[in-house]
């Protein structure tokens, strides 16, 4: 007999086996993405302007001890608590606004690694998948008289796998925890007719490699059956059940980022084609500079191109992610409603100490390309220099 842990291991490494196949054999070469920003192919149709004293004032400040040369601080830190805090006030503004996409992106690992150390999809998912889960009962308190939040993992095995780490009532009960297969196929039935057979934009798109998977999972469950391999279906909450229906948000972890690239798909699929935006999604550590950013060739991903438009529409409601090159560090940066911001990050030594200065570079209503946020990174470096 199989241990389970043996399982997951397995559903694990198939997903991201089955993205590196996806986004690594058939990706274009003319991609635009370094360190997973946007490059000049989609630059801005006009220049970024540059901060006053009067418009930094406003902004947020960058979170302490995010730096790679404060490690050791920011093990003392709960930086994705932090980060959980500024979410929500920007998460309840966007909604009063009428949003209704919106994504959430941040190194996932930012307390124990930066982007120079080595880390697989398994830990990402895995932390993403703690973060939410911790954030679901401030959730539950803050927009749960409105309806249920659903919290939408990629799978059925990652949802076994969150109940088997988080068996706590607090966490259990702030949410219904599903996954992305069974909200589509929650709204396909919901919006389809019994006389009218539904559209293939509302039905659930399965990863080429399921049916593989589920073969797979008969053939080591042996005479037992189904091994469980892709996760055991009663450990989905019942959507249809009164308590849970009509959500007051999709919160939806790390979709197709190191699996199939139809997680994407179906999101759009129940977001927009099924549910009529009616319900607010939000996307966290989903990936979507790969989707909207000419990472995927439309030609090769043709059902994925038709997500194109739709992910690009998403607000960046906190939005985190490191800029290194040329010897310059530094961070994109935005908390909704304020705009996008460059910050220069600079160690000094102080009594023995390595201290970090923050020095916002630019900022522009736009997001800057990833040439622009070097650029101005670089033109913040040399104004200190001259000043030194």
């Amino acid at each position: 007999v199989i241990p389970q842990i043996l399982y997951c291991n397995i559903t694990m490494k198939f997903r991201l086996c089955l993205g590196i196949l996806l986004s690594g054999a058939l990706i274009s070469t003319t991609h635009a993405w370094v360190n997973h920003l946007p490059i000049s192919g989609r630059s801005s149709s006009s220049a970024p302007s540059m901060t006053t004293s009067a418009l930094q004032a406003r902004l947020s400040q960058l979170p302490p001890n995010i730096s790679p040369f404060e490690k050791s601080e920011a093990k003392l830190r709960d930086l994705t608590g932090d980060f959980r805090k500024i979410t929500l006030s920007a998460l309840q503004q966007a909604m009063k606004d009428g949003k209704t996409e919106m994504e959430i992106e941040f190194p996932p690992l930012l307390e124990s690694k930066s982007q120079f150390d080595d880390f697989d999809n398994v830990q990402e998912l895995n932390k993403n998948r703690d973060w939410c889960i911790e954030w679901l009962p401030t959730l539950s308190n803050t927009f749960g008289n409105t309806g249920p939040v659903w919290f939408v993992l990629p799978d059925t095995k990652e949802v076994e796998l969150a109940k088997e780490e988080w068996t706590g009532q607090r966490y259990r009960q702030a949410a219904s925890f599903t996954s992305i297969e069974a909200v589509t196929e929650y709204y396909s039935s919901a919006g389809s007719s019994s006389d009218d057979e539904a559209s293939d934009d509302q039905n659930y798109s399965k990863p080429w490699g399921a049916t593989f998977a589920a073969g797979m999972s008969q053939l080591l469950g042996g005479g037992n059956g189904d091994s469980g391999l892709l996760g055991n279906m009663e450990s989905l909450d019942d959507l249809t059940a009164e308590a849970n229906t009509n959500p007051s948000l999709h919160l939806v972890c790390q979709p197709g980022n190191g699996g199939p690239v139809e997680d994407w798909i179906n999101v759009k699929k129940f977001h927009m084609d099924m549910a009529k935006s009616s319900t607010p999604t939000c996307i966290v550590n989903g990936a979507l500079d790969k989707v909207r950013d000419g990472y995927y060739n439309g030609f090769i991903f043709p059902a994925l191109a038709k997500t194109f438009d739709f992910y690009r529409s998403f607000e960046s409601i906190f939005y985190l992610k490191p800029v290194s090159d040329k010897g310059v560090y530094g961070w994109l940066y935005r908390v909704y409603p304020e705009p996008w911001q460059v910050v220069l990050q600079t160690p000094y030594e102080k009594g023995g100490r390595v201290m970090v200065q923050d020095s916002v570079a630019l900022v522009s209503d736009k997001r800057p390309t990833y040439t622009e946020a070097v650029q101005a990174l670089l033109q913040e470096a040399q104004k200190q220099s001259q000043k030194a």
